[in-house]
């Protein structure tokens, strides 16, 4: 019997439902919830009367250390962001490719990913170059197959957020340095739920949210930025960015000596001390085992549905597929049909791209996996 690496009563979604869809708004554990309550209540809530300006510029400090080690870097390469999308937005403008070159993405590919690098090739004489995944075949293999000397920059998720497939991120990186290309790779469907090694990536830029399987809520980016970043002005800086935020000169731009440059402003404090305690918890159940216990429950539900004619989109030992995420389709099921069918039976998973999309997190156990197994194996023929 799997069991969940977490205590479940942390989360007490888990009491009226069977929850597999952390991929989409993760839920959030008591002790994150707690300490935003807390948070609200005792400092939040009271203006400044229990806030100094000090206290506010430490508030980054402490989550700041928290995910540069789940990122696996160092503190100052880390920049805090309102979301992920706020910086990937600014990546056109702080690289500056070329007119006439291209950026690589994938076609299913998140579009926050991919949206402001359409915009600014419309704007500044570029264009997009889009690899659609087929599986069998290898996505890493068909990225690299599609750089040549005009692609200037690679944008792409490290776990694809609707099929799951994982991007061997250094052997993409091997391929962008030969072909002197920038790369950018987002990992909010990753990190908390698998190891993210940045600091061996030597990606240009790395981007994560804040929540999903970080555990925490909405209001929160985080980006590790490549040395080379650390020391030029962010296309968009804000206040906040600078060596001391509260010393107001509003006739000069002086700008931190690390990534604190690119955090703009006075941002959702709650939502940054929730996920402080939420990364916290995270590392004190490791994340290889976090994967490891994916991976097995992944397994148990694949192997129990051969035959039923759902099918997930990688197989279960392709080295490309995750084990958080299973992504499931059925010839003879209409899905949005069954995703409300599994609801109506308190399992809620997501859809994505016309599949099922199942997230295996540390709170799941197998006997959450049973249960969706009996209802699918149904459904074709209900």
């Amino acid at each position: 019997m799997f069991q969940s690496l977490s205590d479940r009563s942390h989360y007490s979604s888990l009491a009226d439902c069977i929850y597999l869809n952390q991929a989409s708004l993760g839920l959030i554990g008591q002790p994150a919830v707690t300490a935003m309550h807390a948070f609200l209540d005792d400092v939040g809530r009271h203006g400044n009367m229990n806030m100094s300006d000090s206290d506010e510029v430490a508030y980054f400090s402490e989550v700041r250390e928290q995910a540069a080690a789940i990122l696996t870097c160092v503190p100052e390469r880390l920049a805090i962001t309102s979301s992920a999308g706020e910086m990937l937005s600014q990546l056109p403008y702080l690289f500056r490719p070329p007119a006439g070159s291209g950026i690589l993405a994938v076609s299913s590919d998140f579009p926050a990913i991919t949206r402001p690098w359409i915009a600014y090739a419309a704007n500044n004489g570029g264009y997009l170059r889009f690899v659609e995944e087929q599986p069998p075949d290898d996505l890493t293999d068909a990225l690299i197959e599609s750089l040549d000397e005009r692609i200037s920059v690679v944008a792409v998720s490290y776990v694809q957020f609707s099929t799951g497939t994982r991007v061997d991120i250094p052997r993409l990186r091997e391929a962008t340095r030969r072909a002197g290309a920038l790369l950018v790779v987002d990992v909010t469907q990753a990190a908390g739920a698998i190891p993210v090694d940045t600091n061996g990536w030597d990606a240009d830029v790395v981007v994560c949210s804040g929540y999903k399987w970080l555990g925490g809520h909405g209001g929160v980016g985080l980006a590790v930025m490549s040395p080379k970043y650390l020391d030029q002005c962010p296309p968009l800086p804000g206040w906040m960015g600078a060596p001391d935020p509260f010393d107001f000169q509003a006739t000069k731009l002086p700008l931190a000596d690390d990534a604190r440059r690119y955090t703009q402003s006075t941002m959702s404090y709650i939502s940054l001390r929730g996920l402080t305690v939420a990364i916290s918890e995270l590392l004190s159940l490791g994340l290889n085992s976090v994967e490891t216990h994916a991976e097995a429950l992944a397994r148990l539900l694949v192997e129990n549905l051969e035959g039923s004619g759902w099918t997930p989109f990688r197989a279960i030992d392709d080295k490309s597929a995750s084990g958080h995420i299973v992504s499931l389709s059925h010839k003879g099921c209409d899905i949005e049909s069954a995703i409300e069918a599994l609801r109506s039976q308190k399992i809620v998973c997501g859809g994505r791209n016309g599949r099922i999309r199942v997230s295996l997190a540390h709170f799941n156990d197998e006997s959450d996996v049973h249960a969706l197994i009996q209802i699918l194996q149904r459904l074709p023929n209900s």
